[in-house]
């Protein structure tokens, strides 16, 4: 049986960082990972056969999320990520 989560990042004009952090994690984002970017959201679907290796999944991409967000946020010259 597969066990599917997904994470929806919502927020008003969240295209474009949201999109930079997308691509940025996708080319290390295996099969059964999946991202679709929309205007104001982005969807990340997993998928899994367990429910610990969905959970290490969700967590490795938002640990990962969280280093291309302060890096875009550095490259910008912004000083502090905003609600961080």
């Amino acid at each position: 049986m597969k066990i599917k989560g997904r994470l929806v990042f919502k927020e008003e004009n969240a295209g474009e960082l949201a999109g930079i952090i997308a691509r940025s994690l996708a080319p290390d984002n295996p099969p059964e990972i999946k991202t679709v970017s929309g205007e104001n959201s982005v969807t990340v679907t997993f998928t899994a056969d367990k429910i610990g290796t969905l959970l290490s999944s969700v967590d490795d991409y938002l640990m990962n999320a969280i280093i291309a967000e302060k890096l875009s946020y550095s490259l910008k010259g912004i000083k502090a990520c905003p609600k961080s």
